[in-house]
């Protein structure tokens, strides 16, 4: 009987996190936030909070802010198909 490969610590380390993560909006959308709005954006901004659908998106410049929430009904397209359903309704960006 063969013994099968041992599996790789971030394959486990990964699945273990993904196990402990709170099933919460907010945390579905910090994992699918970089591959939903871009590196650039992920870059210089991030979810902080979410509200009955509202997220709150933290910037590091008020330009970031200005531009996202111009962006608003794209990058939540973006978000809602990445998380699968419609989740996020509105976008609230500011500084930190």
């Amino acid at each position: 009987m063969s013994r099968a490969a041992p599996r790789s610590l971030t394959a486990a380390l990964q699945e273990l996190t993904g196990a402990l993560a709170p099933a919460s909006t907010l945390a579905r959308v910090q994992e699918v936030w970089e591959d939903a709005v871009g590196p650039a954006i992920a870059a210089s901004a991030r979810p902080t909070g979410e509200r009955d659908g509202v997220l709150t998106i933290t910037c590091e410049a008020s330009v970031w802010a200005y531009e996202l929430d111009l962006m608003a009904d794209a990058l939540i397209g973006r978000l809602n198909a990445a998380l699968g359903r419609d989740c996020v309704r509105e976008l609230r960006c500011r500084t930190g």
